[in-house]
């Protein structure tokens, strides 16, 4: 099960409160969301501002939108219930509330296109009729934005040398919080080890790092070579970096692996990682949203 759009979340929501009693959002998104059968982990799905859930966010504009169709009220305590409008609506049974279907009310109609609309002149509606909430458009945008910028970034880091390569790795592991513990050993002979992230001052819990630039997939030769390099060196930790992808059958390795243990990270991972911790990438903008404050108002009621 997907997440509902906020169109989809419409008529169950009046379905619900047909009872004529108070409901709060945080209830509605209880109730709906196993009505849909919602898992924890949609449940818990975050916009990327990470402040509120997507379906806390669709609730809410659902709510907003069949409150400017005066199918439903606010009430004095901060909450909500069904209007004789919306419970005149749910008699006729409708098989679907959308916005489409709201435009025949008036106010409704006002508040998507303002008084413009009389004199027939080109404005934008209030919430898009593309089944996404302004937050949904934002996150899609926003996503769409990073996608872009790890395939920039992917192809600036495959341009830059081999030992560039390597400097560049260990300066990431340095904005990781690892500071001073990174030491660059990348040199003929080094026997697969491009760097090194000492777990403490002496050096006696280490990460061994092999760098390494690839076109096509890293086949498992290479990394079982890297875990022979760390038997070697009696060091049980490693990190594989590459611009591309690992085979399956170097990840199936891998996951074999009981004497020590390797972390496999591939082009895509070393873009988001460079992107979260501001390594080769600078902020170009930033936009500020702010919703009502609903404890705030609890007081002047």
């Amino acid at each position: 099960m997907t997440i509902p759009t906020y169109e989809d979340l419409m008529l169950p929501m009046m379905k619900l409160i047909q009872d004529g009693k108070e409901y709060s959002l945080r209830t509605v998104e209880e109730t709906l969301s196993k009505e849909f059968q919602l898992t924890d982990e949609e449940r818990n799905r975050v916009l990327p501002s990470g402040k509120m859930t997507y379906i806390y966010n669709r609730i809410g504009w659902a709510k907003t939108s069949l409150k400017k169709a005066g199918l439903i009220e606010q009430t004095k305590t901060g909450s909500f219930k069904i209007a004789n409008r919306g419970l005149e609506i749910l008699k006729e049974n409708p098989t679907r509330i959308d916005i489409k279907y709201l435009l025949k009310f008036p106010e409704f109609e006002e508040y998507q296109y303002g008084s413009k609309r009389e004199s027939k002149q080109e404005v934008q509606p209030a919430i898009s009729i593309s089944n996404q909430t302004p937050e949904d458009m934002i996150a899609g945008g926003y996503q769409l934005i990073r996608e872009n910028l790890y395939n920039e970034i992917l192809e600036k880091v495959k341009s830059i040398s081999d030992s560039g390569f390597e400097r560049l790795i260990l300066e990431l592991c340095k904005k990781m919080n690892y500071g001073d513990l990174v030491e660059h050993t990348g040199k003929s002979g080094d026997q697969g080890i491009d760097g090194i992230i000492k777990g403490d001052r002496l050096g006696l819990s280490a990460i061994y790092l092999q760098a390494k630039k690839w076109e096509g997939q890293v086949p498992s030769k290479e990394v079982r070579n890297f875990a022979g390099s760390l038997q070697a060196t009696k060091t049980k930790k490693g990190i594989f970096i590459t611009t591309s992808e690992f085979t399956p059958d170097a990840k199936e390795f891998i996951r074999k692996l009981t004497d020590s243990t390797i972390i496999l990270i591939n082009g895509k991972e070393l873009a988001k990682l460079m992107e979260e911790y501001d390594v080769g990438v600078s902020e170009v903008d930033s936009v500020k949203i702010k919703k009502i404050d609903q404890d705030y108002f609890e007081q002047y009621l």
